[in-house]
């Protein structure tokens, strides 16, 4: 047998128990050290398992107590201190449940390993130090990303933010559980990194002006943090354009709306499956104008229409009516042109970031229209720019990376629609075009599994459902352990981080999004030089 103190870290360790059981499936029992309390062995807890030959970084999953011999347990000894303090730790002791997640060869600091074997019976736990934490999930700094620190120390916990941008994401939690707030602050590492470029479609005014934090005071958004140069904020409300600074007005066309919006939209407007069957009818007769021909349609015409098709024309009337919703929207017009969208788009492409707000037009239906349909446009220039890459191996022609964020993602990516929609193309298989989701929702149960399973990340605050709890963990290996871990999270800055960009799960208080933070993105300069002022421009063309 190894001596212990021959593999000891060179860092001093609490030592906290013993492994005494377990296996590499259903996870380790280590038996508590007697001058140690179970009251501090918390779920969601990071330690140190010291084996033979490998360190094994694990969390607590479960806490027991348990005892030597039930009679005691029968006949409890009251409330007699004395008594209570000669069997604990002897007759009675605590026991907590592990979980390994990474191994590393003893003397090693960077070759972490996935778990394949177990450490051998009696080997010493340990709570987890600085230096742990600094070895599993880096130091700040490049793709490195702070995203908050572990529940009991001050240490920074790092996300890999080149690793983030690669694959779909998500970030859940029961309302009031501050997700808006976690997404900002993922959005400000993307931004500060230049990890990839970002479209947010901010449906409640959220990420591109100062907002209103529960606290009662206000916080900086992105526009403000990283400046007009390198945020862009659009809108499709007109008054809010006139409110405050925008970089441009998204106004949509009838001829620029498809059967594919349509279907997105069947829920909210409540469409029968015959409406979408009519749509297409519609679509192969009149082309791009198959909405504007509708709704010109007099009752003769729906007639006449559904006497050449061998459509119902009770079944067109309806959609007429239905459909007519989408004109009532205030930045809906017979016909526009795509150059705002692909301004837009232009900017993405060149490294900018944008922000869509709705503004007053922030319902459901308006959010789900615009979202799909500039995405959808997105989606053919990636692959479009995609294909001329690799055709032309030119450096200059590689797709910038889009992580385009989308809240009360449910509506766009249930079963129903995801696999019919360009959210659902783009969370199965748009990852190889260079085009991720961030996606953010309180129903991760409403989301299709296939979309749940192919989240690389995964960010979790406070859910209470156990259908949303089972969501979350769909297509994860060991997620029985770490959903007791999830329900015991505080309603506030508690997360629970798993997926492709931390080398193993781990719980964290949520960094701050305040003075900080603004601070530290703000030390670096911005990518894009400011735009000449108008002397600036005049002196230009006009030289001495």
């Amino acid at each position: 047998m190894v001596k212990e103190s021959l593999v000891l870290s060179p860092h001093p360790r609490n030592r906290l128990g013993v492994i005494i059981s377990g296996s590499l499936i259903a996870g380790l029992t280590a038996r508590l050290e007697a001058r140690e309390s179970v009251e501090d062995m918390r779920v969601g807890k990071f330690v140190v398992i010291q084996g033979e030959k490998h360190e094994f970084f694990s969390m607590i999953t479960d806490v027991v107590l348990a005892a030597t011999n039930q009679k005691i347990l029968t006949d409890p000894p009251g409330a007699d201190a004395f008594i209570n303090a000669v069997l604990a730790g002897t007759a009675t002791y605590g026991t907590f449940a592990l979980m390994p997640r990474l191994m590393l060869p003893n003397g090693e600091t960077t070759t972490m390993l996935p778990v394949k074997t177990i450490p051998r019976h009696f080997a010493p736990v340990f709570e987890a130090g600085e230096t742990d934490f600094t070895r599993v999930f880096g130091r700040e700094g490049g793709n490195l990303f702070e995203i908050g620190r572990p529940l009991d120390m001050d240490v920074p916990v790092c996300l890999d933010l080149a690793r983030f941008v690669e694959r779909s994401n998500g970030i859940f939690g029961k309302s009031g559980t501050g997700k808006s707030f976690l997404t900002r602050l993922l959005l400000c590492g993307v931004i500060y990194a230049n990890s990839a470029s970002n479209l947010i479609f901010d449906m409640h005014s959220e990420y591109g002006w100062e907002t209103r934090s529960e606290g009662g005071g206000f916080v900086k958004g992105l526009r403000q943090l990283f400046g007009g140069t390198e945020v862009l904020v659009y809108t499709i409300d007109a008054q809010a354009g006139r409110r405050h600074q925008v970089d441009g007005e998204i106004v949509i066309g009838l001829d620029q709306i498809e059967v594919e919006d349509v279907t997105l939209l069947s829920e909210e407007l409540n469409l029968s499956a015959t409406a979408t069957e009519s749509s297409y009818l519609l679509s192969d007769r009149f082309k791009k104008n198959w909405l504007r021909e509708l709704l010109a349609m007099d009752s003769g015409s729906v007639q006449a229409f559904a006497e050449s098709t061998g459509a119902h024309a009770g079944s067109i009337s309806a959609l007429k009516r239905k459909l007519s919703q989408l004109r009532r929207l205030n930045f809906v017009r017979d016909e526009a042109d795509f150059s705002s969208i692909d301004r837009l788009i232009d900017a993405l492409a060149a490294g900018r970031h944008v922000v869509l707000e709705f503004g007053a037009n922030g319902g459901s239906l308006a959010y789900m229209l615009v979202a799909n349909l500039v995405t959808r446009r997105i989606h053919r220039r990636w692959i479009e720019r995609t294909e001329r890459y690799l055709q032309t191996k030119n450096e200059a022609d590689r797709p910038r990376p889009l992580m385009i964020t989308i809240e009360e993602a449910h509506k766009f990516l249930n079963p129903q629609t995801a696999r019919q929609t360009i959210f659902g193309t783009i969370a199965r298989e748009l990852r190889k075009y260079s085009v991720t989701l961030l996606v953010v929702d309180q129903r991760p149960s409403s989301i299709d599994p296939e979309v749940m399973s192919q989240l690389g990340t995964r960010i979790t605050a406070l859910l209470n459902d156990d259908r949303d709890i089972d969501a979350v963990f769909t297509g994860v290996s060991g997620g029985a352990g770490l959903k007791v871990v999830l329900a015991s999270l505080d309603t506030k800055q508690q997360a629970l981080v798993l997926g492709h960009a931390v080398p193993m799960p781990v719980v964290v208080r949520t960094r701050p999004y305040d003075e900080a933070l603004y601070a530290a993105v703000q030390q670096r300069p911005s990518r894009f030089a400011p735009a000449p002022t108008a002397q600036e421009a005049i002196d230009e063309l006009f030289p001495d």
